[in-house]
C-alpha cells in the first residue's frame, strides 16, 4: 500500500538528509502529520529562513546572518589575529570553538580535496586562504582537517602552498581517532589535540 502522495513527498524529502533513512524518515512525517499544525508551520518557516537569512562569511567562510559586514568570530577585537585555523566545514569551527582552546581566526575550505568525488583544489577555499596570507599578519596556521584519507592530503597539500609563506605550520595531535570528523569529537579530545598541535616538518607527507 503506497502513502498519500503529499506524505510521500515529505518522507522522500526528509530521506535526502544526511542519517536519515526511510523508516526514520517516515516515522517523522506521520509526527509532523499528527503534530498541531503550528509545529509544521514553524519548521517551514525556520526551513525559510535558514536559506533566507544564513550566508558565509567573505573573510573565513564560516556561517553568518545576511547583512552583516563579517562573522562575530572574525569582527570580535580579543581574537588572536596572527591564528588562522583552518577547518573544512562549518560544524568545525563550532566543535572547536566548544573545547574553550583556541581564540585565534579561521578560515573554512568547504570541504576535502577528494578525486574520487573530483573536488580538487580549484573547488575549495584555497586561493582566499592564500590572499589571507598575503594581506593579514599571521604567524602561524594550524590545519585541523579531519584525520581521513581526505583531510590528511588536504592537509599535505596546504603544506605545500603555504611553506613559501614562512608561517608556523603545525598539525593537530594524533588524539583524534583515525577516519573521525572533528565535528563528533568530545571537547577534551579536541582540547588536548589542539593544546598538543605539532609543527609540521619537510619530511612529512
Amino acid at each position: 500500500m503506497s502513502l498519500p502522495k503529499p506524505l510521500q513527498d515529505v518522507v522522500n524529502a526528509l530521506s535526502r538528509l544526511p542519517g536519515i533513512g526511510p523508516k526514520t524518515a517516515s516515522r517523522l512525517a506521520f509526527f509532523l502529520w499528527r503534530a498541531p499544525q503550528e509545529v509544521s508551520v514553524e519548521l517551514a518557516n525556520a526551513l525559510m529562513a535558514l536559506k533566507r537569512e544564513i550566508t558565509t562569511c567573505p573573510r573565513c567562510f564560516h556561517l553568518m546572518a545576511s547583512g552583516q559586514e563579517a562573522c562575530d568570530i572574525c569582527l570580535d577585537t580579543n581574537r588572536q589575529r596572527e591564528m588562522i585555523c583552518v577547518v573544512e566545514e562549518p560544524l568545525d569551527v563550532i566543535a572547536i570553538e566548544r573545547s574553550g582552546a583556541y581564540r585565534g581566526l579561521y578560515h573554512v575550505l568547504q570541504g576535502v580535496l577528494s578525486p574520487i568525488e573530483g573536488v580538487s583544489p580549484q573547488d575549495l577555499r584555497i586561493a582566499e586562504l592564500i590572499q589571507r596570507l598575503e594581506q593579514e599578519p599571521v604567524r602561524e596556521v594550524i590545519l585541523a582537517t579531519n584525520p581521513s584519507l581526505e583531510g590528511e592530503a588536504t592537509a599535505m597539500y596546504l603544506r605545500q602552498r603555504l611553506q613559501p609563506f614562512g608561517v608556523k605550520l603545525t598539525r593537530l595531535a594524533r588524539g583524534l581517532p583515525v577516519g573521525g570528523d572533528l565535528e563528533y569529537t568530545d571537547p577534551n579530545t579536541l582540547l588536548r589535540a589542539l593544546l598538543g598541535r605539532q609543527e609540521m616538518g619537510d619530511g612529512e607527507g
